[in-house]
């Protein structure tokens, strides 16, 4: 099947995918996820411990692989605006400004103590939940629940 077969006409807001994957192709998604959870695993980065030495100032750990990740972040964002790099079905990359406002700091503080109070961030739940801290489940249920919340009220917001 040839690109233009594969051309899928609705996109998916501003940096949408023109091209659908297959249910089969996705595999390679779920792979890479399987792997990050290992290295995540392996690394301690999501061990609960980790993250209350992190919350109470006894450990650069944390705050080291959080640093590593944002200056790779940065790099990797200048690199593919100053080399123009596409997607592996030659799509051009737009990242597009960000407008700041004050429901960041209230959201960010929420997320921060959501954090700390379960030892757990949106990223690795499933990993927890894969080595068996099978009470994580609880955090998973209400992160995907404090979703639900935000979508049902975001409109509704001040701005």
């Amino acid at each position: 099947m040839n690109n233009l077969e594969n051309k899928n006409t609705d996109t998916e807001g501003t940096n949408g995918s023109q091209f659908k994957d297959s249910g089969f192709s996705n595999l390679k998604y779920m792979l890479v996820g399987i792997l990050f959870g290992i290295v995540f695993v392996k690394a301690e980065i999501i061990s609960w411990y980790r993250i209350q030495e992190m919350f109470h100032l006894q450990s650069f750990f944390m705050y080291g692989v959080i640093g590593s990740a944002v200056v790779v972040g940065l790099i990797s964002v200048q690199i593919i605006k100053r080399f123009n790099i596409k997607t592996l079905q030659g799509e051009k990359i737009e990242i597009q400004p960000k407008t700041f406002n004050k429901g960041q700091i209230y959201g960010g503080l929420l997320f921060g103590f959501g954090w700390a109070i379960t030892g757990a961030c949106p990223g690795p739940l499933f990993a927890q939940i894969g080595t068996g801290v099978t009470v994580i489940v609880v955090t998973l249920i209400s992160a995907i629940l404090g979703t639900w919340v935000y979508g049902f009220f975001k409109d509704k917001l001040p701005h």
